[in-house]
């Protein structure tokens, strides 16, 4: 008898329990609600400095600081650069609805595939910089330079060209293809319904999306990997408009993300129109999308004068 009472008490508090409201906390795995004003902020801020900020570094800071046989100040940029980003793009994909969440696996591979690339690409990049001290031009072709075409023996300068494939190719593929696969997946599992407050971008987050999309436009250009970015653009237009037939829309990381993106777009294609006629920059960008590098800018028309 006395325990059928205590079974009956025990049933009573459970169904107590669960009349109960629910705790006001987020659960575990769970994303916090609201615009990630962080995670954009310190985004923006690292892009323009330890990446857009490396080169200037390099250029601006006295060789004698930094000799020509070490690291220079861009270098140690980029080696911030390459433990931060990838941390932080951890943090965003912490931050994707639970029920959204993709297999650890595939993130995990993206941020090792996207720290190797980095990598590779700041090696490249450290002697290919060191080299524009010495006079390399960085509108011209490998073999058009004139301190590399002069070298002795001749096979020295298919080194080069190899040093230039593991720095502008393999070393961007390598970074930027898991960068953008990373941002889209985040990008679709950033959905609410349309009459929501959630959707709105704050002031704050209007402030920091020139920026971002400003710099969106230097990876593009500069990375030569606006193939890709458009791709990840495509897809994030097409995702949003499926969501839409669903009753759904981004929300306001979403639509930062989005408006940055399409911001970018405008910017490249303002690029491009005003370098079209350019006849030394078509030589060195050849073939159906023309999309010429700043730093080559630069150094064609910037850098004598």
């Amino acid at each position: 008898m006395q325990g059928v009472r205590k079974r009956q008490g025990n049933d009573l508090q459970t169904a107590s329990t669960k009349s109960r409201p629910m705790s006001s906390a987020p659960a575990a795995g769970q994303r916090p609600s609201g615009f990630h004003l962080d995670l954009w902020l310190w985004f923006t801020l690292q892009n323009w400095i330890l990446d857009f900020g490396r080169p200037i570094a390099m250029i601006a800071l006295p060789v004698e600081w930094f000799p020509l046989n070490k690291p220079s100040a861009g270098d140690y940029f980029h080696m911030a650069y390459n433990v931060i980003t990838p941390f932080l793009m951890l943090k965003l994909i912490e931050r994707s609805p639970a029920h959204r969440a993709p297999p650890r696996s595939v993130v995990y591979l993206c941020i090792v595939t996207m720290v190797m690339g980095a990598s590779i690409h700041l090696v490249g990049d450290s002697i290919n910089h060191r080299l524009v001290l010495s006079g390399y031009q960085l509108h011209l072709s490998v073999r058009d330079n004139p301190i590399i075409r002069d070298l002795k023996p001749a096979s020295l300068i298919d080194s080069f060209e190899l040093l230039y494939f593991y720095d502008e190719q393999l070393g961007h593929l390598m970074w930027y293809i898991p960068f953008f696969i990373i941002l889209f997946i985040y990008f679709t599992g950033c959905c609410c319904s349309r009459a929501n407050e959630e959707s709105k971008i704050p002031f704050s987050g209007w402030l920091i999306l020139g920026p971002s999309a400003l710099y969106y436009w230097y990876l593009a250009t500069e990375g030569q990997i606006f193939e890709l970015f458009l791709l990840t653009y495509v897809a994030m237009v097409v995702t949003a408009m499926r969501q839409r037939r669903r009753g759904l829309s981004p929300d306001s990381n979403g639509r930062f993300l989005l408006c940055s993106f399409s911001v970018t777009v405008a910017l490249v294609a303002a690029w491009v129109a005003f370098l079209w006629n350019d006849p030394v920059l078509r030589r060195k960008y050849p073939g159906i999308i023309y999309v010429p590098e700043p730093w080559a800018y630069y150094t064609l028309h910037v850098k004598d004068s």
